[in-house]
Formats: structure tokens, C-alpha cells, sequence
């Protein structure tokens, strides 16, 4: 889901995905290389991120990611998902501390 929201702004290579996650959270968030970018090729396989090699700042081809529609609709559900779930948790915690 993260990978998708950061996808969502516009095309990204893989190395500034990790960077934003990681600014964004302010340090919470720290995605490895190792786990990044089978996840973005398994996102890319599933249709849900497409792909295409450009130079990148440093001037080095880097695949860029960008959102697909079924990506976008597949966000929308997950932002869903996760929501209810948050809120199920934090109820479960307001109920643990009125015990």
C-alpha cells in the first residue's frame, strides 16, 4: 500500500521510493533494498505498477514506476482496508484501557 500511495504522485525509480518512504515517516519507515524491489516487481507483474527506463538525476537509466489504473483501484481498496482496520485496533485499545 505504501509503495502505491508514493507511486501515486508521479513516476519514480525504486531508489527514491525507499528516500521518500523514509523522509516521509521521518525515519519510521525504512524499507531495504532487498525487500523494495521484488515487491516492485511483484506490483509490476500483478498490473498494478507499469515500468519505464529513463535516465534518472545522476544521469543513470533507472526503471521508473508509475501507478496503473487497476494500481489506483487497488489503493483505494487497501487505503479502505487499512482505515478499518486502524480503527478496530484503536478501539480495541480504548476498550483494553477503560479495563
Amino acid at each position: 500500500m505504501l509503495i502505491l500511495q508514493i507511486a501515486a504522485l508521479g513516476p519514480i525509480h525504486g531508489y527514491a521510493i525507499a528516500q521518500r518512504l523514509q523522509q516521509i515517516s521521518r525515519d519510521v519507515v525504512q524499507v531495504q533494498q532487498g525487500s523494495l524491489y521484488p515487491a516492485l516487481h511483484r506490483l509490476e507483474n500483478r498490473g498494478l505498477l507499469a515500468a519505464t527506463w529513463k535516465a534518472s538525476d545522476t544521469g543513470r537509466d533507472a526503471k521508473f514506476y508509475r501507478l496503473t489504473v487497476k494500481g489506483r483501484a487497488q489503493l483505494k481498496e487497501e487505503t479502505k482496508n487499512w482505515a478499518r482496520l486502524a480503527e478496530a485496533i484503536g478501539q480495541i485499545l480504548r476498550t483494553a484501557e477503560g479495563t
